[in-house]
């Protein structure tokens, strides 16, 4: 996958984030989720596939028990390098504002079905359990994020 839209929105010689530099991670999975202090506040979601970071910004806090559903809306892949960035973008830059790791571990994709469904399992410190991210509409991106219930 592409990272040119990562590159096109940023000026990396002026803010902290990282360009990219590596191709895949030793296992593969990566899975962290940042607190963003931006514009708004947010928490952007981040899985590894393909060698770099699917990306979805959440409006509210991830959802740590079932029944809670939240919107997350697909933005554009970051490099691995992002996974774990922690830092400030400057005033005036995209994304300006403070970048926190808020959880951080592995997950095991369950199913895939590109576009429409993802079922992960999420190994994390804050997040653990099975987790689905359902494409709301055939066009735009905006999905649904919720944890599974296990008889589901």
């Amino acid at each position: 996958m592409s990272l040119r839209e990562y590159r096109k929105k940023r000026d990396l010689r002026k803010t902290p984030e990282p360009g990219a530099r590596k191709k895949s991670s030793s296992a593969g999975n990566l899975y962290s989720i940042q607190e963003h202090h931006a514009s708004r506040l947010h928490w952007d979601l981040r899985l590894e596939r393909d060698g770099v970071l699917k990306s979805w910004a959440l409006p509210k806090e991830p959802p740590a028990q079932k029944g809670i559903r939240r919107l997350a809306v697909q933005t554009e892949d970051h490099p691995l390098d992002y996974a774990f960035f922690e830092g400030e973008i400057p005033e005036g830059h995209y994304g300006a504002g403070e970048v926190h790791v808020w959880d951080r571990g592995t997950y095991q994709e369950i199913e895939y079905a590109d576009g429409e469904k993802i079922v992960i399992t999420i190994k994390g410190k804050r997040l653990s359990g099975t987790y689905c991210l359902i494409k709301m509409k055939k066009s735009g991106n905006e999905w649904l994020f919720f944890k599974k219930s296990q008889s589901s």
